[in-house]
């Protein structure tokens, strides 16, 4: 049987345990403490670990930690939490180590409306890391997307040696619908390449197939050198102009140079259209409700719908903005991802619609300003 009926949380936990995770840390807080309560219920009897930290930066250490020994791990949190977890983001990225991180949102600033959504992240997810170094973010719709995308990001930690996040949202984690598992693209599994027999391991010398290294466990045979100090390939620290460029443009080269490969989508077009609208996470669900409608409308409308946030899809983008006379972004905030779409528009108009009080952005309020 693989129809199932369970909330985009649910859906992030079966697909994690399903992508190989056997580690999960994390503090209870809404709209994503369920993300907890149900690794709580799969891991252990899958041989798995499910802790709850102390707080969120003692929640997100045990999972790096774990992480250095080989296991696959995620943590789940919402917008505070993320605030705590920057120190340990900035680790991630330079110290190379993989980690699924789930944000649902919920409207912020600060502490915020516990119960109301918001994509208010989106921004901080990219730039909240001590360096600026990317980051890879997922933006799921649907409870659908929850699972595969889930299963995307624990394969793109594991690949890339990096934070993946998954851009979640309260209401597409706590609304429940069906989901066939046998209609989604599963892709296959993927674990992080480790180092070749026989030779002195140099934790941070790339794969010459890739620019991401190799790994070996911290507590097994050979030394294992980690640190969140500026370092060269073999692992120890350096003042070292030459090195510590390289190894600057290595780690934002491996996952910059190689978004083609990991940009997710979904397009709905039409030849003729003079309007490209562009959303992402549960606005897109508003947005490919009135599509048809807008069209009848009279509005020649194509609709493009954003799961990779960032590296930025540039060359997915630009190849439909040129196609089009305006752009107009739609988002659960005052205006984020716009200024990515701006910034790569030339001289096609970007209009921008925001909404941050804690409502969802309906089918008819995008209507009516298209229609304006």
């Amino acid at each position: 049987m693989s129809m199932y009926f369970m909330d985009g949380n649910e859906a992030v936990a079966r697909a994690a345990l399903a992508a190989g995770c056997s580690f999960f840390a994390g503090y209870p807080i809404t709209p994503a403490t369920s993300i907890y309560q149900h690794m709580l219920n799969l891991l252990p009897p899958a041989g798995g670990v499910c802790l709850q930290g102390e707080d969120e930066i003692a929640s997100i250490g045990f999972c790096l930690g774990a992480s250095m020994t080989g296991k696959k791990v995620m943590t789940a949190t919402s917008g505070p939490g993320i605030s705590l977890f920057s120190e340990q983001i900035s680790f991630a990225v330079g110290g190379e180590i993989p980690i699924v991180i789930v944000d649902v949102q919920r409207l912020g600033p600060s502490t915020g409306s516990a119960t109301k959504g918001a994509d208010g992240d989106i921004q901080f997810l990219r730039w909240g890391n001590s360096g600026g170094l990317p980051v890879i973010v997922l933006a799921p719709v649907d409870a659908a997307d929850c699972y595969l995308l889930t299963l995307h990001a624990f394969n793109l930690a594991e690949r890339y040696r990096c934070p993946v996040f998954i851009a979640s949202n309260k209401e597409i984690a706590m609304t429940r619908e069906s989901i066939d598992l046998d209609s989604l693209q599963i892709p296959e599994t993927l674990h992080r390449e480790y180092w070749p027999d026989g030779d002195v391991y140099q934790p941070f010398t790339p794969s010459p197939k890739t620019q991401t290294p190799y790994f070996l466990p911290i507590g097994g045979d050979q030394p294992v050198r980690q640190t969140s100090s500026t370092h060269g390939p073999d692992g120890y620290i350096t003042i070292d102009t030459a090195i510590i460029g390289d190894s600057i443009e290595r780690m934002a080269g491996k996952l910059e140079e190689s978004i083609d490969q990991y940009t997710y989508y979904d397009l709905d077009e039409v030849d003729d259209a003079e309007l490209l609208l562009i959303v992402y996470g549960v606005t897109a669900r508003a947005a490919k409700e009135c599509l048809s409608e807008l069209r009848a409308a009279g509005h020649a409308v194509s609709l493009l719908i954003l799961k990779t946030l960032y590296p930025v899809a540039e060359n997915l983008i630009r190849s439909h903005i040129v196609k089009v006379h305006e752009v107009m972004v739609i988002e659960m905030n005052l205006g984020q991802y716009v200024l990515e779409i701006e910034r790569l528009a030339g001289n096609i108009p970007v209009l921008h619609y925001g909404r941050m009080d804690g409502e969802l952005i309906s089918p008819e309020k995008i209507m009516e300003v298209v229609s304006k």
